[in-house]
């Protein structure tokens, strides 16, 4: 999926509102997306927070590189029983997350002592059957846990997903900052979105670097000063309507017999990946 609104800008000003689009319009995908009727969005949230999780700690206890792609592969047919685009994951997971991770692992392959089945030339570093065992595993490992973080955000409304962790006895503190950090990055990113157009419509002409430096200082200074008057305020706010550290939903959740079903699903292919992985 592309991001954008679809009008084409050639500045400064132009670039970052089209970036704070995009970030405002993938946040309504993922909550779209959250609420839609596949797999993963018909299960209880509690499920799912325990289940990826217990996915996400098998991949780390794992060793075998066959059975981390494995769970991948478990993680591809959730995403695609679930009604998420394979697209999606690429372009916001596997893309992104390689070459990070590439970084950090190709070093493996020279540095890992084993059976040495090349050298590069030139350099003539030793290349081990054990360096690019170790290698994939870690990029594999990145990628499959990544992409089951993904999947419970994609397919969970961020609230829900802040409620389950209450029931896992998560701290009311952790709780609370993850809550009011998702809002607050959303509403800084109207507010930005708005300083920004504000200033295209009195901007006539090219702008120089130095100008468009200034435009970005200026800019910056306002949003962080409205951000210490806005935190004050939600926070006055919050008192005066009865907020005492724990956050209330009026959603109640039910557990039926396909979520536990889907639990012991979860459960069975993390134990199972463990016991064959190790």
């Amino acid at each position: 999926m592309k991001w954008g609104h679809g009008r084409h800008r050639g500045g400064f000003i132009e670039h970052t509102i089209d970036a704070l689009y995009g970030a405002m319009e993938r946040f309504l995908y993922a909550e779209n997306t959250a609420r839609g009727g596949g797999f993963l969005q018909r299960i209880d949230p509690r499920v799912k927070v325990g289940g990826l999780l217990s996915l996400i700690l098998a991949v780390a206890l794992i060793t075998r590189v066959w059975a981390i792609a494995a769970i991948l592969v478990v993680a591809i047919a959730l995403a695609m029983a679930s009604l998420i685009s394979l697209g999606e994951l690429a372009a916001r997971v596997w893309l992104p997350t390689l070459p990070f991770t590439a970084v950090v692992a190709i070093p493996a392959i020279f540095l890992t002592p084993g059976h040495v089945i090349w050298r590069l030339p030139v350099l003539d570093l030793p290349v081990t059957a054990q360096g690019i065992h170790s290698a994939a595993r870690l990029i594999l490992r990145v990628e499959t846990a990544v992409t089951l973080v993904l999947l419970l955000v994609l397919s969970t409304p961020w609230t829900h997903v802040l409620k389950a962790l209450r029931i896992f006895r998560v701290p009311v503190v952790f709780v609370v900052i993850l809550g009011m950090t998702c809002r607050y990055i959303l509403l800084l990113l109207e507010t930005a979105h708005e300083l920004f157009e504000s200033r295209k419509s009195r901007t006539v002409g090219a702008m120089t670097a130095g100008e468009r430096r200034r435009i970005a200082v200026a800019n910056a200074g306002v949003l962080l000063g409205r951000t210490f008057q806005l935190s004050n305020d939600v926070y006055l706010a919050m008192q005066s309507r009865g907020f005492r550290g724990e956050v209330y939903l009026l959603d109640d959740f039910e557990m039926r017999r396909w979520d536990w079903a889907a639990l012991l699903s979860f459960a069975g292919v993390a134990l199972l990946s463990i016991w064959l992985g190790r």
